[in-house]
């Protein structure tokens, strides 16, 4: 079985204004890299549109409409403060975010593919289930994990988040759900200011490893073995969902680890090794921060080098 890589043009319409980080070029640098000979035996596909249904698995009746109705036909219409904003091609770009991660869960349940890679923006892992926040307008990777618990009838389902940035949006979906777990590292203390070790969930099913500014790749992967490989082993999930964010590489300019590219390349492979033992493989990855064009090109690249060495 192959990598299965999906994405979608309309992921480039998300147009968040002149200057903001989360930028169409991310995606565009992120599918030039993707698209040269050393990645010619993954398959591509389409992102699909996804539907009201799965999204409601995870954020609010109210919240939706909300996103519905701020649809703009021109210009810009904010979510949040400001940081987070629709654009006239947003509401199909995060429709098909969250088309490709429940594609990419039916890919690999239904033995199409090893591991999928969701080449997608806008990312998600700050979006609440009633609000809008850091970049992020729906939750994809939380949508998949409950989409695969709720229609593919899964007990324990996995995300995984090594984003600099602590994915508050699936925490706060996750906290009391038992068959659902979040395991993070990003910096502390910063955006958005949640991550805590103590905050734990419902039933330990929430793992935070926080890492101080200037986290080099030994402290990065003496906590990582240490905190949060075990404690994946022991949810002993059925599916693993990577929000797989680039921003905490020592080129990003919002943050303030220096991770390397090798450092990406090891999470990856320690990660499908733990797949290995507990789901078969299973692995359904989904393209979340990173704002160096250069050093997210370079970390995906690793990233999904790793992933077609199944």
């Amino acid at each position: 079985m192959t990598t299965l890589i999906y994405t979608h043009e309309a992921c480039l319409d998300h147009q968040p204004g002149p200057g903001h980080p989360e930028s169409p070029e991310r995606l565009k640098a992120v599918l030039r890299t993707l698209r040269t000979p050393e990645f010619a035996a993954a398959e591509w596909r389409d992102a699909p549109l996804g539907t009201r249904e799965q999204v409601l698995l995870i954020h609010t009746e109210d919240f939706v409409a909300d996103v519905e109705d701020a649809s703009p036909r021109r210009g810009t219409m904010p979510l949040d403060g400001g940081d987070t904003v629709m654009s006239p091609g947003s509401l199909e770009a995060v429709m098909r975010c969250v088309g490709a991660a429940c594609a990419g869960v039916d890919a690999v349940l239904d033995d199409e593919a090893e591991n999928v890679f969701c080449a997608t923006r806008p990312c998600g892992h700050h979006a609440e289930p009633n609000k809008a926040m850091g970049f992020c307008i729906y939750n994809q990777a939380a949508i998949a994990a409950a989409y695969a618990y709720e229609v593919h009838k899964l007990e324990r389902v996995a995300v995984i988040d090594f984003d600099v940035h602590h994915g508050n949006g699936t925490q706060a979906a996750f906290f009391d759900r038992p068959e659902l777990f979040y395991a993070s590292s990003h910096q502390s203390h910063f955006y958005p200011y949640t991550g805590l070790e103590s905050e734990t969930g419902v039933s330990r099913n929430i793992v935070n490893v926080p890492l101080p500014r200037g986290c080099n790749s030994e402290l990065f992967r003496e906590q990582i073995a240490a905190k949060m490989l075990p404690a994946i082993r022991d949810f002993n999930p059925e599916l693993i969902i990577i929000s797989a964010g680039f921003d905490a590489h020592h080129l990003d300019p919002l943050a303030g680890l220096k991770l390397q590219d090798d450092d990406y390349y090891w999470i990856t492979r320690e990660l499908m090794d733990v797949a290995e033992d507990t789901c078969e493989g299973r692995i359904v990855s989904i393209l979340e921060g990173g704002y160096s064009l250069d050093g997210l090109a370079s970390a995906t690249a690793v990233h999904v080098k790793a992933l077609m060495e199944h």
